[in-house]
């Protein structure tokens, strides 16, 4: 399944908020924008959030971002459902 993010490093913590009228997921990353720490931070987040594969198609360097999720629609929708900000 492919998602459309938008990231805000350099947040207080992890959180995940899905905008319906955008169909966009908001998601803020502890990590700073440096070397990579966080695009890793979040495929390793969302991989454990989403138990799947995840990859960055577009946007590496960007805040706005292009996710393939190699997981069910059920559990897109789950996030989607159940998404909200941890800070």
């Amino acid at each position: 399944m492919i998602i459309n993010a938008k990231v805000i490093p350099n947040s207080k913590g992890f959180g995940i908020c899905f905008d319906s009228e955008k169909d966009l997921f908001k998601i803020h990353l502890k990590s700073r924008p440096e070397n990579g720490k966080a695009n890793l931070e979040l495929v390793k987040e969302l991989r454990k959030l989403c138990n799947c594969e995840v990859r960055i198609l577009k946007g590496k360097t960007s805040k706005s971002k292009v996710i393939d999720l190699d997981c069910s629609a059920a559990v897109l929708n789950s996030l989607k459902l159940n998404s909200n900000f941890l800070e």
